[in-house]
């Protein structure tokens, strides 16, 4: 049942590091009992709402009342410059940036591309690129190796690559400009820089493909652009954006860190080995487990809106903590104990909740699935080579993970 005592959050500011790689910041389940909802002060210094608690955050994800409009007044943003700010208002959206109608229809343009079939297509390249990386992994002379440059990023990054119809030689452009973007310690001009660069070069690559089709998503959705009548070459380039840089940053920070949680773990690690027919629900409880893009779901309320005893007015931003909504005690049974066994570990909302959930979800949990179960089949003795104390984890990056992830056999 849904908590009803609203409450402010005096003195606390968003984002809140994590101090432990395996576990939120303590003062999320403080939150999480005293208020589910509670006011908060964002790093901007406007009042904003976070939402802590796992039927919360599904109640507003699916409210309409609330939009996922960046140009909107009061949608939260982790900047502090009003330039910044103004500058982020001003960019075209595309698919998490849309609300109704607008929304749906860009969805339905891009469903097709990850519907079960075109994904079961996918499978046998999928294997190949992790079995190319394991195989030059396997062969290097040099140990330990790190498993975020040599597994971790480029299998996602290809995979996103090859779909889009990017050229792969071009992949350590779109991880450098990448870091940059997603993390909360670089300058704005710097990430403002970073996202031009990138918008730039897929600006080019949609024109080329305009006029030189291929057979990828870009181009298909070119075909059908034309076919309707209204090609939208901004609006491709949005699109291709988006997919590039969500498409490979959280699922290689899921690849590092699931590694990382399994090792760690051992005789969770053995479950799946012994039988990988468990790995399926054992991705479902990893990305609960880490729930890498923590705040990373934001809403502006249109109107007034009630969620229990909690009065949100029109204009006030809402975030939601998709790790406090994955770690609550009343939806997930000890919900610091990793259980690959974990009955329900699929109503995580890790890839969000609702009209907007990720599209590309089923792609994530496949490449998922391959990479773990290839991995420890093919390297069983796998071991970390440093202790995770002394791991560079990624506490200043919107989506967390590990800068590196040393590793032997």
């Amino acid at each position: 049942m849904m908590k009803t005592t609203p409450a402010e959050h005096p003195g606390l500011r968003l984002p809140i590091e994590r101090g432990c790689p395996f576990a939120p910041p303590p003062e999320y389940g403080r939150l999480r009992e005293r208020a589910p909802i509670g006011k908060v002060r964002m790093v901007s210094g406007a009042d904003g709402w976070l939402v802590s608690g796992h039927e919360e955050a599904r109640a507003v994800l699916t409210d309409r009342r609330f939009s996922s409009d960046r140009r909107k007044e009061g949608f939260p943003f982790f900047v502090a410059d009003p330039a910044t700010l103004r500058r982020l208002r001003e960019q075209p959206p595309f698919l998490v940036g849309m609300d109704g109608a607008e929304h749906s229809a860009a969805r339905r343009s891009l469903i097709g591309e990850f519907t079960v079939k075109r994904l079961a297509a996918l499978r046998p390249r999928i294997q190949d690129i992790v079995d190319r990386f394991i195989d030059e992994m396997l062969a290097t002379g040099r140990r330990p190796i790190d498993l975020v440059r040599r597994l971790s990023l480029p299998v996602p990054s290809l995979v996103i690559c090859e779909l889009l119809g990017v050229p792969y030689a071009d992949h350590d452009f779109f991880q450098s400009r990448t870091t940059v973007a997603v993390r909360r310690t670089s300058s704005s001009e710097d990430r403002l820089r970073a996202f031009a660069e990138v918008r730039a070069y897929l600006d080019d690559l949609v024109t080329r493909k305009e006029s030189d089709p291929g057979d990828d998503l870009l181009s298909r959705q070119i075909a059908r652009q034309r076919e309707e009548g209204a090609l939208d070459h901004m609006g491709l380039v949005n699109m291709a954006f988006l997919l590039l840089t969500a498409g490979h940053e959280t699922t290689a920070n899921m690849i590092s860190l699931g590694v990382l949680g399994l090792l760690t773990h051992p005789e969770q690690l053995a479950l799946i080995t012994a039988h990988p027919d468990k790995t399926p629900v054992a991705v479902e409880e990893l990305l609960r487990y880490f729930s890498i893009a923590d705040l990373a779901v934001a809403r502006v309320a249109t109107e007034d809106v009630r969620i229990g005893e909690a009065s949100i007015k029109a204009g006030e931003g809402v975030v939601v903590s998709g790790l406090s909504a994955n770690w609550d005690p009343a939806v997930f049974e000890d919900p610091a104990r990793l259980d690959v066994e974990r009955g329900g570990a699929r109503h995580h909302i890790a890839f969000g909740f609702g009209p907007h959930q990720c599209l590309g979800q089923n792609l994530a949990r496949m490449e998922l699935r391959i990479v773990f179960d290839t991995l420890f089949r093919r390297v069983p003795t796998l071991r970390l080579a440093a202790p995770v104390e002394d791991l560079p984890f990624k506490a200043d990056a919107v989506v967390y993970g590990a800068y590196e992830l040393p590793v032997t056999w």
